[in-house]
């Protein structure tokens, strides 16, 4: 009953993600062998359970990568061999604590399956035959410990898993050029404001914008670096073509945010389509005293993604193009699950680069990116 249950529920996840997202798909590893997974249990001196061992003759993990296959935790699926690794290191970190704290935070019986990989947490496997939850699922973070209670073993937690991706964007499945990402936008924050605000006085007591940008500003390369193939897009494309994108991206921020509402606000975005110079920069002018009191009521709201659109709008519309639509990228991926596909959209759907690695970066001439150490790295490497 438990491997029919496995085995279904990753004939659900093979096909949905062979369908949507074949890049992910691809980095799924063939089977383990019955010998290496014996071998793993003699060294970590336990018993599998025996849904982590029909999971891993089915698949021994995901390659590691930006493509890679990873539970809707963004921990990646592991191998036997990365398995035994990381439970080891795991092991390591708690064989100081006495026995109360251990038990919060790790023992000997946990095992590691899933890893977040830029720290130490991860989805975790209880193997302790004889326990009541031998077999179930938990997740390790760093700094609270191990917290079980995800599913009772890892055939639901898979069946559950496959529930999410064919529930598409609503079970927080994201697909953009091929690979699957886990993306959970903001809920919806109930209005406030009105376009028939006053504006204050000029001498009123309010924060002041950052107004020292300039659309000749450079930009460091690792803002773009985080885009990853979207990032490198940018980076070659020409400038008009990410200033185009930059107010469109704005005009979303705007609309997703409430600030299209404000007539300061409205009346610039559409001089910049339609190509107009915004006015100077000025703490007492009409758009920098919306925008100044928008940030103060944002705060009484407790409307974090109207600050934040408040206070980037100032790149948007004074600064380099390639910073607002890093900025515009980084509001929107609380707002939107599907950002990526807009800004590929609104940069005219050219066909998108591969993934930049440190050859792209340190190859990169763009005046207006700041790759200096990619270049002097990149140079020292080929010497």
């Amino acid at each position: 009953m438990r491997n029919d249950l496995i085995q279904e529920s990753w004939d659900r996840i093979d096909a949905w993600l062979r369908e949507h997202a074949p890049r992910t798909f691809a980095t799924l590893r063939p089977p383990a062998g019955h010998e290496e997974i014996a071998a793993a249990e003699e060294v970590l001196g336990v018993t599998f359970p025996p849904d982590l061992v029909a999971s891993l003759l089915r698949h021994n993990g995901a390659l590691d990568g930006p493509d890679a296959f990873c539970f809707s935790t963004h921990d990646r699926l592991l191998g036997v061999g990365e398995i035994v690794e990381d439970t080891q290191w795991m092991r390591d970190i708690a064989k100081d604590l006495d026995a109360e704290g251990a038990e919060y935070y790790w023992i000997d019986g946990y095992l590691k399956f899933g890893s977040y990989g830029v720290t130490s947490d991860g989805l975790t496997v209880d193997s302790r035959r004889g326990h009541d939850s031998y077999g179930a699922i938990g997740r390790f973070f760093d700094e609270t410990g191990t917290d079980f209670g995800r599913a009772d073993s890892l055939g639901r937690y898979l069946e559950e898993l496959a529930g999410q991706l064919e529930s598409g964007q609503a079970g927080g499945a994201v697909t953009f050029n091929g690979r699957l990402f886990w993306e959970w936008a903001l809920p919806p924050r109930p209005d406030w404001g009105s376009a028939d605000d006053l504006l204050p006085g000029p001498d009123e007591s309010l924060p002041e914008l950052d107004l020292s940008c300039s659309p000749t500003d450079v930009l460091h390369v690792g803002a773009l670096d985080g885009l990853e193939e979207l990032g490198a897009l940018l980076a070659v494309l020409p400038r008009e073509q990410v200033a185009e994108a930059a107010r469109k991206q704005l005009r979303r921020v705007a609309v997703e945010t409430g600030l299209n509402k404000y007539p300061e606000i409205k009346t610039v975005l559409d001089a910049l389509e339609r190509g107009e110079a915004p006015p100077p920069p000025k703490q007492t002018g009409p758009l920098a005293l919306r925008l100044r009191t928008v940030i103060v009521q944002a705060d009484t709201h407790r409307d974090s993604p109207r600050r934040w659109a408040a206070e980037k709008m100032v790149h948007g519309i004074w600064g380099s193009p390639y910073r607002s639509v890093c900025e515009s990228a980084s509001i929107r991926g609380r707002l939107a699950v599907d950002w990526r596909t807009d800004l590929h959209a609104d940069l005219g759907n050219p066909p998108l680069p591969p993934i930049p690695d440190d050859r792209f970066w340190g190859t990169l001439r763009n005046p207006a990116i700041d790759s200096s150490w990619h270049a002097a790295q990149y140079a020292q490497d080929q010497r």
